[in-house]
């Protein structure tokens, strides 16, 4: 287990072939399909609920699928298309721990939570709800306004995921050089 000074900085988790890559708390992923979101996206793991995101928790070329209801508060019904994949769900209606268990039970290996609106640039702490529940998935929350254009997107284009790679190693990109989303100002 990592030491907690350790994640105030740089963290570099190597397993043999990949390293994963932790700055302060972040995770990164990248869209690979479509090409129009294919940027460098930076989340905040769940604080204190579900498993970390760790060098055992690679998954390359792997659908994100947006929650259809959205807050995936409720069985969604587009549960065939989450197994085995990523959960892209809305903020709002239900705690965070619930919206990750309803995506565990419905077979998805991991959840990133957005807004659900064009929002301010900021991170949420998500936190454990004290219902005394537990996830056995990872937990992330995407900054800003990137879930809600992510979404936007998909349904302009008519596609029901976007394919990533998470977690991605930016640690000798400089921030200059990241292609990041164009409506993001970092």
């Amino acid at each position: 287990m990592l030491n907690h000074l350790f994640l105030d900085s740089l963290i570099n988790v190597v397993d043999v072939s990949i390293s994963v890559e932790l700055i302060g708390q972040d995770i990164f992923f990248e869209i690979l399909e479509p090409e129009d979101l294919r940027y460098t996206y930076r989340t905040r793991p769940a604080k204190n609920f579900g498993p970390s995101f760790n060098a055992s928790f690679v998954e390359r070329n792997i659908r994100l699928v947006p929650v259809q209801p959205a807050n995936g508060c409720v069985w969604p019904s587009n549960a065939h298309e989450i197994r085995g994949n990523i959960a892209l769900i809305e903020r709002g209606y239900c705690s965070f721990l619930s919206k990750t268990i309803r995506a565990e039970e419905a077979g998805a290996r991991a959840v990133i939570i957005a807004d659900n609106k064009e929002s301010d640039e900021y991170f949420t702490e998500m936190i454990d709800d004290l219902t005394g529940r537990n996830t056995n998935i990872p937990a992330t929350f995407l900054l800003g306004k990137n879930g809600y254009v992510i979404r936007k997107i998909l349904h302009k284009l008519n596609m029901k995921y976007a394919l990533i790679n998470i977690p991605v190693n930016v640690t000798y990109v400089p921030l200059n050089e990241w292609k990041q989303p164009p409506w993001l100002t970092w």
